[in-house]
This record gives C-alpha cells, sequence and structure tokens, in this order.
C-alpha cells in the first residue's frame, strides 16, 4: 500500500535522480515513471500544488529522455493544476514553455492549441495576456500556413476586447481574420468579418472609422457584391440618416442572424450613440458652404 503512496513514490524518484558515491548516474526513465505516477495519485487526491510540482519534474524527466512530446504533456498537466489554484501567472509561463516543447517536436499545432488553452484560461482574470497568447498562437499557425485553423482564434481576440470594452482592438483582429480568409479562399468568412468589423466600430460609436472601414474592404470586389458588404452599405446608410427604426429593422435581418453570438448582441442594441447628431454633422459637411477665397 505503502508503494503507491504519491510522496513515496515522489520520494523514490528523488533518490533515482540524486547522485552519490554508489550512484553516479540518474535514472531518469524510472524516476519519471514514478513522477507521473505520484502526479496522478496527487492529481485524483486533489492536492494540486504537489501534482503540479510532479508534473513538472515528470516534464524534465522526458526531456533528459529526449522525448519533448511528452514533457510538453506534462507540462500541460501542471499548467491545469496551476488552474484549478488560480495561480494566473503559472498557467501562462506553464502553457508557453508546453508550447515551446511542441515547437521542438515540430507541431504547430498542439503548441498553437497549447497557447490558446492558457488564453481561455486568462481571459477574465488576465484579458492582456490572454491577448498574447491568442496573438501568438494565430502566429504560429499563420507561419505555418494553417490560417485556416487560425479562425477561431482570431475570434476569441476579438471577444476578448469587446468584453473589456476595447472596440477599435477587437475590430482590428477581425479584420485580421478577413485577411486570412482571403489567403484561404473561404470568401464567406472573410466577408462576415468584415461586416462584424463594421458593427464593431459602430457599437463603439466610431462612425467614421466604420465608414473608412466599409470604403476600405469595399475595394474587394467580394465583399462588395456580398449580402454582407450590401448589409453593411444599408447600416450605414441608415446611421446617416438618423433612422432608428431602419438600424433597428436591418439589425433584425437573418444577414445579422447568422454572424457570431457576440456580434449579434451588439448590433441588436445599436444604435449605441445620439444617430441625431451624427445626421447633423453629416448634413452640416455636405452643406458646408463653398469659399470664395479658397482658390485650390
Amino acid at each position: 500500500m505503502a508503494s503507491s503512496d504519491p510522496q513515496n513514490l515522489i520520494s523514490k524518484a528523488d533518490n533515482l535522480t540524486t547522485l552519490s558515491f554508489t550512484r553516479w548516474n540518474a535514472d531518469w526513465r524510472n524516476a519519471t515513471v514514478l513522477y507521473e505516477q505520484a502526479a496522478s495519485g496527487f492529481k485524483i487526491a486533489k492536492d494540486y500544488e504537489r501534482a503540479k510540482s510532479a508534473y513538472e519534474k515528470a516534464s524534465q524527466g522526458q526531456e533528459m529522455l529526449s522525448s519533448p512530446w511528452e514533457a510538453a504533456k506534462n507540462i500541460e498537466s501542471a499548467a491545469a493544476m496551476s488552474k484549478e489554484l488560480r495561480n494566473w501567472s503559472e498557467v501562462r509561463d506553464l502553457y508557453r514553455r508546453a508550447s515551446e516543447l511542441y515547437i521542438e517536436c515540430g507541431r504547430s499545432q498542439p503548441a498553437s492549441d497549447a497557447l490558446a488553452k492558457g488564453a481561455r484560461a486568462l481571459e477574465d482574470s488576465l484579458p492582456e495576456e490572454a491577448i498574447k497568447l491568442y496573438t501568438d498562437a494565430c502566429t504560429i499557425l499563420e507561419e505555418d500556413g494553417g490560417d485556416q485553423m487560425a479562425f477561431d482564434l482570431y475570434r476569441a481576440s476579438a471577444s476578448v476586447y469587446i468584453k473589456h470594452d476595447k472596440y477599435t482592438d477587437a475590430a482590428s483582429f477581425l479584420l485580421r481574420l478577413g485577411v486570412a480568409a482571403d489567403k484561404c479562399n473561404a470568401p464567406n468568412s472573410q466577408t462576415k468579418a468584415y461586416l462584424s468589423a463594421i458593427i464593431v466600430y459602430l457599437y463603439g460609436q466610431d462612425f467614421k472609422q466604420a465608414e473608412k472601414c466599409y470604403n476600405d474592404c469595399s475595394q474587394i470586389d467580394g465583399f462588395l457584391r456580398s449580402d454582407h458588404g450590401r448589409c453593411a452599405s444599408k447600416l450605414l446608410g441608415a446611421f446617416k440618416d438618423g433612422d432608428i427604426e431602419e438600424i433597428k429593422r436591418i439589425t433584425q435581418s437573418s444577414i445579422i442572424s447568422n454572424l457570431d453570438h457576440v456580434i449579434i448582441r451588439l448590433a441588436r442594441k445599436l444604435p449605441t450613440g445620439d444617430v441625431n447628431a451624427l445626421k447633423a454633422d453629416t448634413t452640416k459637411e455636405e452643406e458646408e458652404p463653398l469659399d470664395e477665397n479658397d482658390l485650390t
């Protein structure tokens, strides 16, 4: 019974890796097995601190045995224990280490997935760190030609920014999604991303940036001729006219209903600002008198 006690297993493993007059070489192969068994025992007992430590030792053992894949899996398990302990900085660092080990194996997808797991864990507690992890996860896939596998990561990043009222940043990630979708020949995802970015700008009461975004995206013929492009045009027109009823009607359309849930929620709350003031500003710009002394 004592041999299966996790702490006893740790002691045995530590003994196997400690050099002495009678042991000139560390026995990492047998020690690593014991560390992994101890980690599982601690986890079952919900002793997350000692489980984390055991997983870290097991990961070190796998590295000594030139097995970065197994080392990465153990570090991911250690990160999960840190998540249970709500030690968010350790969660970040351990998932980053797991990603690095997967990169050593030449495996971009699990490397990206490890960062994404860390990002999801940090969204509420360390949102800026979550964004960094999501961004790096996207970059790993982009550099390996896996842009399409990054679509959900772009959306997740935008959602974190929206949750923290950073609408310009959220829109930038949606536009980045649009570019990736263009590379992957995924026109529907591309045009949805562009319409979503415009909605985010409008929700953030930045009509000029929403209009600029539309004009830039309209350089792409596929967007201009798409249902998403036409919806964006009508929505911006309704804002210019100060037509609240039309805005509400458009945001209830099936085109909007098929966007991501976080974008639908924003759209259904439009308009958030004073559209009558916007209409007055637009009218003023259009009716600005000609300065006869200005010969430019």
